[in-house]
């Protein structure tokens, strides 16, 4: 039985997560009290930090032990199953915890819920925060990304903890106070977002090299292998190369593993909540749409194999040389990288605005650059380019930005062309272009848009050339409307 008081921090659900994330804080010197539903993972994970020479770490098996076991005030942090599960755990352990304690949900949650759950422990006056953990089972091991939001106080409190534990670029933490209640879940709810746009681009150019360059995986690889000392040097350009080399063990062939893959790509929810969010906050985000729902695509394989009998492609595709193509698809993979980071920011902006969340972008880049999935080489220009400008609306009219799609935009163009006349889908390529010339464009044809909802609807419209709302009688069998200000109330 552990001692009273004994531990600096608990963790309670001891998955692989909860397991590494508990040793990294217990061989940082922390005492930390482990606990989970199933006792067996419990001696799971002591037996572990005993083969690893940690002597800080002790567990217990049931929840009135593990909370009696922490020193007051009590900082505990959870690592299970987002929805029921937590706040079935949540009412488990807060029978046993009192004023001053920290409830901390380390999960992939719906930030709502960490709101709810937030004031649900308000009489108890039991603090909760909801923290962003990215990195997998690596980062949770050796140094994540940890975005964390809720009380100030009970920030305070964990501080110590997390910045020891957070991956560290330099000297710097990459973890920061995000903001009230929901913040963190938020933040990484779009650090998942624009994931999923980072590896949709990254599987579209691997498609161009495959398909139309023609290269084999060594190619492949070398080539991701070179992108990775550049300016597209990141953590998903990484693994790639170090993916499409890995020879598959249970052949024997000689083939590669990547090439056994069933192309169904899985989810775990993130990525539709960003998507929902961008049309909740009216905050375009194309790309990561575009690649939400090619993976819902992908998960139609028996009806993809049976369109590809009777709908064809083109039959003549452009011939471009191969060095060209190469070169032009860096340039385009990093333009169309740049514009899915700037829509995610765009949509943590939005929300921070709407909730007083007060999240500081440049912050968001900054903790970005270790530990997590997205990590970039650009991701401290980012940071930089929002210190210089803390009211910048969108990252691609940042100046330095600006300059770099401006000088790419050739070679992104060709390489969306060369796919579309090739019947090569590039959903994300083209869904990145399409934003960067529709935030470009001074004058969109949304004028006819408007005219359109006009004259089925009587919606109105604003003129360019006098103020308030205004209708037209467009046909004879229109009739003049009264109330026209009644008309735009619930506009979005």
């Amino acid at each position: 039985m552990a001692e009273e008081g004994y531990g600096d921090v608990g963790l309670y659900g001891l998955a692989v997560m909860g397991q590494n994330f508990a040793l990294n804080m217990a061989s940082h010197g922390f005492k930390v009290v482990v606990c989970n539903r199933s006792p067996a993972k419990v001696d799971t994970t002591v037996k572990r930090a005993a083969d690893e020479g940690i002597s800080t770490l002790t567990g217990v098996k049931s929840p009135k032990e593990f909370i009696a076991a922490l020193a007051k005030p009590r900082k505990v942090i959870l690592l299970v199953m987002a929805g029921k599960p937590v706040d079935d755990t949540i009412a488990q352990l807060a029978e046993h915890m009192e004023e001053g304690d920290l409830i901390v949900d380390g999960g992939n949650e719906w930030f709502p819920n960490s709101v709810r759950r937030s004031k649900e422990l308000e009489p108890k006056k039991i603090m909760f925060m909801g923290m962003g953990i990215s990195g997998g089972e690596e980062g949770a091991r050796n140094g994540p990304s940890l975005m964390p939001g809720g009380p100030k106080a009970g920030y305070d409190m964990l501080e110590p903890i997390l910045t020891k534990c957070a991956a560290q670029v330099g000297e710097e933490p990459c973890t920061c106070y995000c903001g009230e209640i929901g913040s963190g879940n938020y933040i990484k709810m779009v650090h998942n977002g624009i994931e999923y746009g980072d590896m949709q681009l990254i599987a579209e150019a691997y498609a161009v090299m495959k398909q139309i360059v023609g290269a084999d995986n060594d190619k492949m690889s070398a080539s991701f292998a070179e992108w990775n000392k550049g300016d597209l040097a990141s953590y998903l350009i990484q693994i790639t190369a170090d993916i499409l080399k890995k020879k598959d063990d249970k052949s024997n062939d000689g083939s590669f593993v990547v090439d056994k893959i069933l192309d169904k790509t899985g989810m775990k929810g993130t990525g539709r909540w960003t998507v929902q969010e961008a049309a909740e906050q009216s905050v375009p985000a194309p790309t990561i749409a575009a690649a939400l729902d090619t993976r819902f695509l992908s998960g139609r394989k028996d009806e993809r194999v049976a369109a590809s009998l009777l709908l064809k492609g083109p039959t003549e595709v452009p011939s471009v040389a191969h060095e060209q193509i190469m070169e032009d698809l860096q340039q385009a993979l990093y333009a169309a990288k740049i514009c899915s980071y700037a829509q995610g920011l765009c949509l943590i902006k939005a929300a921070s605005d709407k909730n007083n969340w007060n999240v500081d972008l440049g912050e968001c880049c900054r903790i970005w650059r270790g530990g997590c999935i997205i990590r970039s080489v650009q991701l401290d220009h980012m940071k930089a380019a929002f210190v210089k400008d803390p009211t910048l609306k969108n990252l691609m009219i940042d100046p330095d930005f600006a300059a770099s799609l401006n000088q790419r935009q050739a070679a992104w163009r060709r390489i969306v062309t060369l796919c579309i006349a090739s019947g090569i889908p590039c959903p994300a390529f083209c869904a990145s272009l399409n934003y960067f010339d529709s935030y470009r464009t001074k004058n969109l044809p949304a004028n006819l848009t408007q005219a359109q909802r006009d004259f089925f609807g009587a919606h109105t419209f604003e003129r360019t050339d006098m103020e308030g709302s205004h209708h037209v009688e467009w046909t004879d069998d229109h009739k003049k409307i009264d109330g026209i200000e009644e008309r735009t109330w619930g506009n979005l």
